[in-house]
Formats: C-alpha cells, structure tokens, sequence
C-alpha cells in the first residue's frame, strides 16, 4: 500500500463528541471528515470539513455522505446498518466495522447469542418477551437487570429487578407489555469493571491496556489505567477481549466491556463498535489514541502503537444542573494550571443533567493519587 497526503475524505455517521475526536486526530495525518447529524452546528462541526444534516437512519443522507467520501464509518449506534450497506455498495466505498456487525451489536440478546455461540464467557441471561418471560429469569436467576434489547445506552433502558412483583412495572420502563423487546441478564456481584479498548486493522489486531472503569447511575465516571488487577486477571481481561475481535466483522476500534468477578473471572457486558468513552484516557495516554486508531484502521492504514505512556486516569464531566440551560462552564483554570492535566470540551451548547459535556484527563506516578486530584477538580467546575 502506498500512502499519500493529503489523504483521503472519511465520512462518519453521528457528530457527536466521538465524531469530534475521530476528526482531531484524523487531521494530522492529512484526512479530512465530513460528518453527519440531525443538529445543526453539532460538536464536530468546528474540526470537521463539513457537515451534512440529516438523520442517522436518512437513507439519502447517508448517500451524500458516501458520495463524498472514500471511506464510511460511524461513532453512534443508531446509524441504519441498512442504509449504511447500500450506500457503500451504491458508491462503492468501503464502510467499517460492517454493516452485519453493527446490526448485530444493535441487539443485545443477538449480541449475546453470538458471544455465547463462541464459548465467550457473559453473564446468564434470557430473552423477554413476556412478563412471564421476566417472571421465570427472576425465579432462575435471582436478581437481574433488564435491558432494552434496542437503543439503551449510558443507563436508558436498563432497569433492575429484584423480584417477580417487580416484573411488570420494570417492563414498562424499557417497552411495553405487549412487546417488551427486552433481555434479562443475571446481576454480576463484580469486583470491579474494565475494559479493553480493540483494533481490528487490515491484517493486523491490536489493543490498549486494561482500563477499570468507575459508574454511578450506571454512568461512566473515571477510567483508570492500568487497572488495578492483577497481572493474572488483566491477561485474562486481554484473551476474552482479543476473543470477541476474532468474532467481529470489519475494521476500527472496538470498545469492549467487562466485569471482573471476586474469584478474577472475566465476562464480557456489552460491546461497542466504535471508539469509545473509556479510551478517552489515550489521547494523551497512549502513544495512538483510540481516534487516531480508528481512521487508521477504517482506512486500511498500518495502526499505531497502543503502548501507554504513563499512568493514566481521565474524568467525565457531567452536566451537574437541575434541568437544560446554556452551556458555561466555570472552573476550568484550576485544570489549566495543573502539571499534566488536560481539559477536553465537547463544544455542545446545550447542558442538562448528566449530559456528558467533556472530560479531564491527568498523567502521573501514582493512579490513586490521580484519581483523587481528578475527582477534587472536576467536582469544583460549576455550570452558570
């Protein structure tokens, strides 16, 4: 493969934060992003070429997009896989990961099958498409989480059960009664969860160290690298993520969830076909960040190295207000005068509450003493 800049246009599904990043990183290297998202002047639009606006299932949208561009890709899972198929197919451009990984990651209990098919270790779960259905995972497995097998994400659409009277009204908050398209999970009394960031290139798989990874309300909170596993547990965390690589289809960076169990098991949550918020720690991190990666990788270019620089731990700012108001945030010199400590804004004009609206990340000798510096500042931003 020969390799010249200016490079090629990629074109990504979702402008979002990731879409932000993706472009970032991608500039250096000489390529250029166009992105596309229903909202106008979204957060990648500053650092994109241009943005089309439309819809992420809009098939003639997606169609400009890869019209445009010479690869496709996508940084939300509401991309149409559908959609994304037969635009590339139209334009003959590629798009990854591929459309057939996308739409089975869409589905958590087809996500679920296909893990379990490869003798990859999750948690036990059951369909629902019943209240009977919740009923009887209930009464097998004690107490579960249910989750929305469609469009769930950052704690929507998931919703615990602890007994058979709960069933019914649990089931309403993900669906309805009458089609609760839903998956029972068993709940994981875990030590802690992690994850591994993956790389599937064009003949090569890399990932990142493991990450431990830090939730409240079911929200990502702070990722801490390295974990604070053992070596033993975190090789094993590496085997089960490069396990669920050699089942995916196509290229990019996969964000692979997990839980650590008391007795150092591994089992894999969810997966996330795209860069994702527990590798944010890499862009200053590692020596390739996850975004860097990802074009990388989308491109069919050789990918990065994945080896962390130092100690690393990155926190989430989440909107800390009572209901949606203009975006400004006060504090942020307190960030700008630490050693090592790097301010990340998301650009979105709009906060409400839990929103996530940027991140922190700090380097160091000691991940304890990181955290607790992180989690000081952090909570002293304030929203005006």
């Amino acid at each position: 493969m020969t390799i010249t800049v200016p490079g090629p246009t990629l074109g990504v599904v979702g402008g979002g934060q990731l879409g932000r990043m993706i472009a970032e990183a991608a500039a250096p290297l000489g390529v250029e992003v166009i992105v596309l998202d229903p909202t106008p002047d979204c957060p990648a639009a500053p650092v994109a070429r241009d943005q089309i606006v439309g819809d992420f299932d809009d098939p003639d949208a997606i169609s400009r997009l890869a019209e445009r561009t010479d690869a496709l890709t996508y940084e939300i899972e509401l991309a149409d896989p559908d959609h994304l198929a037969s635009a590339s197919e139209a334009a003959d451009v590629p798009v990854h990961p591929t459309p057939e990984t996308l739409r089975t990651i869409q589905d958590k209990f087809a996500e679920k099958e296909m893990l379990s098919a490869a003798d990859i270790p999750v948690p036990d779960y059951r369909r629902v498409d019943s209240v009977a259905d919740l009923e009887a995972a209930v009464e097998e497995f004690g107490e579960v989480m249910l989750k929305a097998r469609h469009g769930g994400y950052d704690g929507r659409g998931n919703v615990p059960v602890r007994s058979v009277e709960e069933a019914e009204a649990a089931i309403r908050e993900v669906g309805s009664v009458e089609d609760p398209d839903a998956i029972a999970e068993a709940f994981v009394d875990f030590e802690r969860e992690v994850s591994v960031i993956g790389v599937q290139g064009e003949d090569e798989v890399r990932t990142f160290p493991v990450g431990e990874n830090v939730h409240e309300e079911e929200i990502l909170r702070e990722t801490i690298v390295p974990a604070r596993s053992s070596t033993a547990t975190k090789g094993r965390a590496q085997t089960v993520a490069r396990d669920v690589l050699d089942v995916l289809d196509g290229r990019g960076v996969f964000g692979i969830e997990l839980f650590e169990t008391p007795d150092s098991e591994i089992l894999v949550n969810e997966i996330a076909p795209r860069p994702h918020n527990s590798g944010h720690w890499s862009i200053e991190g590692a020596v390739t960040s996850q975004f860097e990666q990802h074009a990388r990788a989308v491109l069919g270019w050789p990918l990065g190295s994945t080896q962390q620089r130092a100690p690393t731990v990155s926190a989430n700012i989440l909107g800390t207000v009572d209901e949606r108001q203009p975006a400004d945030l006060a504090g942020i010199e307190r960030i700008l005068e630490r050693d090592a400590t790097h301010l990340h804004w998301y650009g979105k004009e709009q906060v409400y509450p839990l929103r996530k609206m940027g991140h922190i990340t700090a380097t160091g000798e000691d991940v304890d003493e990181l955290l607790e510096s992180l989690r000081e500042l952090r909570d002293s931003l304030t929203f005006q």
